[in-house]
């Protein structure tokens, strides 16, 4: 199961995360409406760091995301808003950063539109439908998630804690696209700043369960 940590910022607090949980993916979130949003500035302090980034986007425009991309290297983009699939295929041409569209979730899933974004995301990633675009600390039902058919990959996410685990292992038993987690606000101390000490308690319950 690979495992994603997003909203990190803060350089000391990256380093952590590293050395001790060594995740899959690293998220930085570029919605300036977000406690957890990531400024320029922050692009020289994060060369050093031995991780994949994951470039968070909310109805954000081609030009702005590909210029994100070449500042902090980003190995993903992952779309959080009401974007269109002629956004998708617009990267998916321009680029060679991996597409995550990420789907929000609240009583029920529209398949078929879904699929129209099949040919250019590289693996969806179901959230908890919120206003603000994520950063909920709550769970959708994931019962929805048994009906889906498609054989591209997903993360989830949404309100995920270390008493999580159990549930995640019975659903990637019934659910093998289940390709990882996402992990963000239940294991900060802080907007931004990750409890490392609980996410290092999470992977080690999630590798011994699975």
């Amino acid at each position: 199961m690979e495992i994603k940590v997003c909203g990190m910022r803060e350089p000391e607090n990256i380093r952590s995360l590293i050395s001790d949980v060594n995740p899959d993916w690293m998220g930085l979130i570029f919605y300036p409406k977000s406690p957890r949003y990531v400024s320029d500035e922050y692009s020289e302090r994060f060369e050093e760091f031995p991780v994949k980034k994951v470039g968070v986007f909310v109805n954000e425009s081609v030009d702005e995301i590909l210029r994100k991309v070449k500042l902090f290297d980003l190995s993903a983009i992952q779309l959080h808003g009401n974007e269109p699939v002629e956004i998708l295929a617009e990267l998916k041409r321009k680029t060679a950063a991996e597409l995550w569209k990420v789907i929000s979730v609240a009583n029920e899933i529209n398949w078929e539109n879904i699929a129209a974004y099949l040919p250019y995301v590289n693996k969806f990633l179901f959230d908890t439908a919120s206003p603000n675009h994520g950063g909920t600390g709550r769970k959708f039902d994931w019962e929805i998630l048994k009906t889906y058919t498609f054989e591209k990959g997903f993360l989830l996410s949404g309100g995920l804690d270390a008493e999580s685990v159990t549930e995640i292992k019975t659903l990637k038993t019934e659910i093998d696209q289940l390709e990882g987690v996402d992990l963000n606000s239940k294991f900060e101390d802080a907007p931004g700043l990750k409890n490392i000490e609980r996410i290092v308690r999470f992977k080690e319950k999630l590798d011994h369960s699975l």
